[in-house]
């Protein structure tokens, strides 16, 4: 009798993998959200925070649901983490809800 399954080839060790794979499980080990939604994040950017504070502050990472936002002044660092529960909401709404659980905020040190 069976069960209508089709059992999935098992992959050998020296099968080759698609480099999008490697990299995707790579990033999963380190903690980083897959790449589709960084890109998300970053395209959406300046509707979540707005064009003045787009100007001034970057999406840089995301890891374990933390957002790294870098700001080219500490003036504008002060500014994104008052808006943090609004960034996060805008986030989860663009990304999903798991991937931006919070914020953190560094100030660039390129001149």
């Amino acid at each position: 009798m069976t069960s209508g399954r089709t059992k999935k080839p098992r992959r050998s060790a020296d099968d080759p993998v698609a480099l999008r794979d490697a990299v995707a499980a790579v990033g999963r080990e380190l903690g980083l959200a897959p790449p589709d939604e960084l890109a998300a994040l970053t395209r959406e950017w300046p509707a979540i925070v707005g064009d003045a504070v787009a100007a001034h502050a970057t999406v840089r990472s995301i890891r374990d649901g933390v957002c790294t936002i870098e700001v080219d002044e500490p003036g504008w660092a002060t500014q994104v983490r008052y808006a943090e529960r609004q960034v996060v909401e805008r986030a989860r709404a663009c990304c999903g809800p798991d991937v931006v659980t919070s914020i953190r905020v560094v100030v660039s040190t390129r001149s």
